[in-house]
């Protein structure tokens, strides 16, 4: 047997493992009585609600909400009834892909167009020059939020939270909450924002907020640990989806007129074979005659950037969501925006498995600096691209230095926190400016 079958056997041995003993230690149990219905079960009750009555009209969806589960390979979601059901609903993305392995890199790189190096699940923060989306949707004036299940109280910058388990009340405290499934929480220029990490919210809020008829037009969505798939099984997450998407699937204040939501996996689980993840469009913006139907574009979750930045004209990041290859505009926006997307053969569709071989300033083994966007990029919205103020234009990637390893020097990444850290002070002794 070669060293990658035996590495595949390995790692789909041990995910069966994980598996079997994710399935034998909880039972799904609603957190609440609805999903629109505040519960103790998430630590704290919203006393705030947003006030975003204004909408952007977009050029296919004037709202866009995004659902991430966990950990699952496209053949396993896909066999289960509930994605079987939603399949039939809206359109089945079955050549879309997560970037590269494990969780973190993924979620920051949905929302930044980059993993910069990440090839873990530590704890980051990414400094204020570098841009997000918040920056583009801000700059079109998009209201947004995200919503974190069992996130203790709003903008918490916490590593994770342990709490009662409300599943099991007899049994062991349990951390529902992980900060590195909350992307934006990672980025500076949101997290150390008074207003804007007001907008990092509890499901509690998102309860509140769609109550008060205040969902903002751009939404990230993240379920906790249990729900999502990642510390149970795909039959978890299906019964989750069950009691908590499907009825909001046929309330308006939710899946109103032109609203998109896509339904994704961070990443999938057998690291050996690519990194397919079953991905729904769901909505009143899928046409009538899409609904039921697949499409085999190539996508990743920089297509999330390169939809949203087309949909609504806003400007790029100069990042992977300009690269045309990877990126591609959903095509029934595509079609209807008259983006021409690139096509990609087959055989030439990048292997997404990526474990830690990418040099970038969040990784210690392979440390670089950040490096300034590309201004010359071209996105699939309009208006060139965004520069948060303090980047410097000098730095860029092809002047970087070359990778260190500054665990060599006993030290890592400038960027990385301890877990116990609960505000944006870096805890570490390597300077960004004094890194070997």
């Amino acid at each position: 047997m070669s060293p990658a079958s035996l590495l595949s056997t390995v790692l789909v041995a041990a995910a069966s493992v994980r598996l079997a003993a994710a399935a034998s230690a909880q039972v799904f149990s609603p957190p609440s009585k609805g999903p629109l219905v505040q519960t103790a079960n998430y630590t704290s009750f919203s006393n705030t609600t947003l006030h975003d009555h204004k909408v952007v009209k977009g050029k296919v969806f004037d709202r866009i909400i995004q659902v991430w589960l966990e950990n699952t390979d496209f053949d396993v979601a896909g066999s289960t009834p509930i994605f079987e059901s939603l399949s039939s609903q809206g359109i089945t993305f079955t050549n879309y892909h997560g970037v590269t392995h494990p969780s973190e890199p993924n979620y920051i790189a949905s929302v930044g167009g980059d993993f910069f190096g990440m090839a873990d699940d530590n704890m980051y923060h990414i400094p204020s020059n570098i841009s997000c989306v918040v920056d583009l949707l801000e700059d079109r004036g998009i209201s947004w939020a995200t919503y974190q299940e069992n996130m203790p109280g709003v903008g918490y910058y916490g590593y994770g939270y342990t709490q009662a388990n409300y599943i099991n009340s007899s049994a062991a405290a349990y951390t529902y909450y992980y900060r590195k499934h909350n992307p934006l929480m990672i980025y500076d220029s949101v997290a150390l924002n008074a207003e804007r990490v007001k907008r990092v919210r509890t499901f509690n809020d998102f309860a509140n907020d769609v109550v008060n008829g205040t969902l903002p037009q751009w939404t990230f969505i993240t379920p906790n640990m249990v729900n999502d798939a990642h510390d149970t099984t795909i039959d978890f997450a299906a019964d989750f989806l069950e009691y908590w998407l499907l009825p909001l699937l046929t309330d308006p204040r939710v899946n109103g007129e032109r609203t998109l939501i896509l339904l994704t996996f961070d990443e999938n689980e057998t690291y050996g074979i690519q990194n397919t993840v079953y991905t729904i469009a769901l909505g009143t913006a899928i046409p009538v005659n899409l609904r039921g139907t697949i499409d085999d574009t190539v996508y990743t979750h920089y297509s999330m950037l390169s939809t949203v930045q087309n949909n609504w004209s806003l400007k790029s990041l100069g990042r992977q969501d300009t690269n045309a290859s990877i990126a591609s505009v959903f095509d029934f926006v595509a079609k209807k925006t008259g983006h021409k997307n690139t096509p990609v053969a087959a055989n030439k569709v990048p292997h997404f498995n990526l474990t830690g071989v990418a040099g970038g300033p969040l990784t210690s083994a392979h440390y670089v600096p950040f490096s300034a966007p590309n201004i010359l990029a071209k996105g699939a919205g309009s208006g060139g691209v965004h520069l948060n103020k303090g980047i410097d234009l000098r730095l860029t990637e092809a002047k970087l230095p070359a990778p260190v390893n500054v665990t060599a020097h006993n030290t890592t990444t400038p960027w990385q926190m301890s877990p116990e850290t609960t505000s944006g002070k870096k805890v570490i002794p390597c300077a960004e400016a004094k890194c070997p």
